[in-house]
């Protein structure tokens, strides 16, 4: 009788929970903040029956405990290519391409995550994956010195290779064999406080930007951070000085809104770590910063419409007034971002009739007529025969995501690299296509339009 193989999503619910536990035990303000994010969730739960009633019709109640997304940082193609094939034994799948040099910040990245309903449904874990971009850094000799220390670091065991291997022989891994492999993919995140390179070249990649010293002088791409979903974010971030956490000047991403769109993100400032560094004769005791706590809060999966509304108004309020990275004008900045989103829709009618966002599709058990099936996803929602659900946003914002590297990284830290995406060569060195997430969104809703339109033509035949 052949082995029961574990399925991917058990792989990354056992994989996402060792991350928690690992991060836990090295970062404890990120237990911290996980507390403090449950007991936010449980009072807004508590409050709101109607929330909390929604949640549980979309599947999606069980999962806010779990939710986390993680951030890695990688250094080269080889590195990248076979990330993309540890975490498709979890399942993950690369969604998306960010160009994050048009914020200052010289990497592009892609977010690995399960695609299907049921995969987000079992665990929705996600890791923003970013590719260091060499080509970016002005000092010709300095790059050619990080591309040397790269060239000679491992950053997976072999133990987790030949699992790997294994996964994709057999098309998955038995229950002894998925825990190895947990034991042994977590050693890649694992934080290292020796330093793969000497202090005088740490300060130089540090002089280039902070990032670059984040991604070479260590031994391996440390997870930076973990990230619990809220269902209050205005709430945590009051809450967080009580609990000796001090948060960033601003949320990222929209204004507070009666209907959440996309994804609000605030963070706790980066630790000083203490690292050793060495040139083989001699060490120095140093430091350096780059891990942090996040929270998150996901709203209205948004249509290309309603992403380009979004993006011109971000655009609007940036052009008149940014966020500093100290906090000097986060009162004036969120004021201006909360008057010029006034010309984005907040009810769920509006937004589903306009085409701004996503949503599921479901019948609602009333009796429909064999006219009604000719009606389109509107009109059936007015007759009360379809109920529309918004669809969650299981992505990021390229622009958020800059914004807190660069107020974890220091006022100084961004740089002007302008516009310079790369999506050809992201992929190559990936080794494979990333996903359009609007298609992912897209093919959700056409399939439970789909459903919920042959449970009406069933009800008509049978009346």
């Amino acid at each position: 009788m052949p082995e029961t193989l574990l399925s991917p999503d058990e792989i990354r619910t056992m994989f996402s929970r060792a991350m928690s536990r690992m991060y836990r035990d090295e970062v404890p303000a990120y237990g911290t903040l996980v507390d403090l994010v449950r007991a936010v969730n449980a009072g807004v739960l508590a409050e709101d029956p109607v929330a909390r009633d929604r949640l549980a019709a979309g599947g999606a109640l069980g999962r806010i405990s779990e939710e986390r997304h993680g951030a890695i940082r990688l250094g080269t193609a080889a590195e990248l290519a076979t990330m993309r094939r540890l975490f498709a034994v979890m399942g993950m799948a690369p969604v998306g391409y960010y160009d994050l040099s048009a914020a200052g910040v010289p990497v592009h990245a892609t977010a690995f995550r399960p695609l299907g309903e049921a995969a987000l449904a079992a665990n929705p874990f996600r890791v923003f994956t970013s590719l260091l971009r060499l080509d970016l850094i002005a000092d010709p000799d300095l790059r050619d010195e990080a591309e040397s220390v790269l060239s000679r670091r491992t950053i997976f065991t072999d133990a987790c290779l030949a699992l790997i291997a294994a996964a994709e022989t057999r098309g998955g891994l038995a229950p002894a064999e998925g825990e190895r492999f947990v034991a042994e993919a977590i050693e890649t995140f694992r934080w290292h406080p020796v330093a793969n390179v000497s202090h005088a070249l740490y300060r130089r990649l540090h002089g280039a930007h902070r990032l670059v010293a984040d991604v070479v002088a260590f031994k391996g791409p440390h997870i930076n951070h973990l990230t619990p979903r809220t269902l209050d974010i205005e709430a945590v971030q009051r809450q967080m000085p009580a609990r000796g956490i001090v948060p960033k000047a601003v949320i990222e991403g929209p204004p507070a809104r009666k209907v959440p769109i996309l994804l609000r993100q605030t963070s706790f400032k980066a630790l000083e770590e203490p690292v050793t560094y060495t040139d083989g004769t001699t060490t120095v005791a140093g430091s350096h910063t780059a891990r942090f706590g996040e929270i998150e809060e996901r709203g209205l999966a948004l249509t290309p419409k309603g992403q380009a509304l979004y993006d011109r108004l971000l655009a609007a309020t940036r052009a008149e007034i940014r966020p500093a990275a100290d906090g000097s004008n986060a009162a004036e900045y969120i004021a201006r971002l909360r008057e010029v989103f006034a010309a984005f829709p907040d009810d769920l009618d509006t937004l589903r009739r306009e085409g701004l966002g996503y949503f599921r599709y479901a019948a609602t058990g009333r009796p429909a007529r064999e006219g009604d099936i000719a009606l389109d996803a509107d009109a059936l929602v007015a007759a009360g025969l379809l109920t529309a659900e918004p669809i969650v946003y299981e992505d990021f914002l390229p622009v958020s995501a800059a914004g807190i590297f660069q107020s974890n990284l220091g006022d100084d830290a961004a740089q002007d690299f302008r516009a310079n995406p790369s999506r050809a060569r992201f992929e190559a060195d990936l080794g494979a296509p990333v996903h359009d997430l609007h298609q992912a969104y897209a093919e959700i809703e056409a399939a439970s339009l789909a459903r919920a339109r042959l449970a009406l033509a069933r009800d008509a035949a049978i009346a």
